[in-house]
């Protein structure tokens, strides 16, 4: 049996939700009706890269944010909203790409960033307790000076939050080492309130907390995250040049079979790397396709050679820690079709983990589509084994043509994680998670978390 998105609420019972919380906690930072523009922007993140979510979220927008410095003032939030069945939307810094912290139905979006303390470095194993509105930028600065860093990061490491990547992303700089986000040992445990007029505060440990990673806010309001670090690395940036996608793609499959220390990989096509914003000192591409490569100090002694060897040419490099302009980790991910839609707004994105070998299916995707379709290749790991992740970058020819070309993708083989829909399932496996929607029963029972997101929680 389905269930409707609940009502939007009315604006007496907003400003009465209002003037509640402030009579309890006067502190607490609020923006409403009077500043309607900034209500707009901290109902939105970068949606905008779908044609698919604009017309569904351009509407959609809170009537009251709320931002908590104080887990005390979180209970207060949500035993309020609780209580009056308002809707409560979790926000970070809105880096997000899918629209998961734009509120379906209106009512209040929290905004967590005011929780923003580094609570503890175990420094016998390096695990980090760490408030979820800490910006991960600030976070990587403080574990740095300790000698440790995060094992995973977005593009956007310098303005996300922890807590959104969390809930809101899936892997990024790292996962080629470190996997996807919702592999076993990547999330340790979570603190969460839950949504209930008399709210918990709970501390799950990794097994209870596997339901809420990558579930957009839908069933927990994350408060604090325990997750492990790793030995910090002054990592090398390098760019390599190479004169046919074959020898390139060929170099990024065997990168991916050697003992070489790598970070990231990511491989770009020579027209997106035309377009991208290159750190000082590295020459702007040309007609050569372009990998770009984070590798430890120790990996220079046999890198160049093994480029020469396989047809590449080193273009440039530099220490991370001592370049500057943009960082080469920013010209990939989803960074990458930031940058190049700077240019080319009426262009989209597609993400795929490729069939092994690789090469057939890209090959028949250009015989296919043509220039439509461009190139950037992520190396990552799934489920322990090295793979490819692609997010072509895509000509917008309409939602049909989105269709064929994703029909086309899953008869060659690759596997779609879908960027222009709303639920957590459609967006990633495609099923619905069981465990997700139990986890919502037991922490949001009136369905107010995010609501729209989670589909298993409208079909239950």
């Amino acid at each position: 049996m389905s269930q409707r998105l609940p009502e939007i609420p009315s604006a007496s019972s907003i400003e009465q939700l209002r003037q509640r919380l402030l009579a309890q906690h006067p502190q607490l930072e609020w923006v409403g009706s009077d500043d309607p523009a900034r209500l707009q922007r901290l109902s939105r993140d970068y949606y905008d890269y779908s044609p698919l979510l604009r017309p569904r979220f351009d509407g959609c927008c809170a009537q009251l944010v709320l931002r908590p410095t104080q887990i005390e003032q979180v209970m207060t939030v949500a035993a309020a909203c609780a209580t009056a069945t308002i809707p409560l939307t979790c926000r970070g810094s809105g880096s997000g790409n899918y629209g998961q912290c734009v509120p379906l139905a209106g009512g209040v979006v929290l905004d967590l960033s005011g929780l923003n303390q580094l609570r503890r470095l175990d420094p016998d194993t390096g695990i980090v307790e760490v408030e979820a509105g800490c910006l991960m930028g600030e976070l990587e600065r403080q574990l740095t000076t300790q000698g440790r860093a995060l094992r995973l990061m977005p593009s956007t490491v310098r303005s996300a939050t922890i807590g959104g990547f969390i809930a809101g992303g899936s892997g990024g700089i790292g996962s080629m080492r470190w996997g996807f986000l919702r592999d076993a040992g990547n999330l340790l445990g979570l603190e969460v309130v839950t949504v209930e007029p008399e709210p918990r505060l709970l501390r799950l440990d990794a097994q209870g907390s596997e339901a809420l990673n990558h579930a957009y806010g839908t069933n927990g309001i994350i408060t604090a995250l325990r997750l492990p670090s790793c030995e910090a690395v002054d990592w090398v940036q390098l760019v390599v040049g190479f004169a046919t996608w074959d020898q390139a793609l060929a170099a990024a499959q065997h990168l991916q079979r050697t003992a070489l220390e790598l970070n990231s990989l990511n491989l770009l096509e020579a027209a997106v790397a035309r377009q991208m914003p290159w750190p000082v000192g590295c020459p702007q591409a040309g007609d050569e396709h372009r990998l770009l490569l984070l590798a430890a100090p120790a990996a220079l002694a046999t890198l160049p050679g093994l480029m020469r060897l396989l047809g590449g040419e080193l273009l440039w490099q530099q220490s991370q820690n001592g370049s500057t302009g943009i960082p080469l980790r920013e010209l990939g991910w989803n960074h990458t079709t930031l940058h190049w839609r700077s240019h080319h707004s009426d262009w989209t994105y597609l993400q795929l983990l490729l069939p092994q070998p690789e090469g057939p299916c890209l090959h028949a995707l250009r015989q296919r589509w043509g220039d439509s379709l461009l190139w950037h290749i992520e190396a990552v790991r799934n489920q322990g084994a090295p793979r490819l992740a692609c997010l072509p970058l895509l000509r917008w020819q309409g939602a049909e043509a989105l269709e064929r070309l994703i029909a086309d993708c899953r008869e060659l083989g690759a596997f779609l994680f879908n960027p222009h829909v709303i639920t957590v399932e459609d967006g990633g496996l495609g099923v619905v998670d069981a465990d997700q929607v139990a986890a919502k029963a037991l922490y949001d029972p009136k369905g107010l978390l995010n609501p729209g997101k989670l589909r298993g929680w409208l079909e239950r």
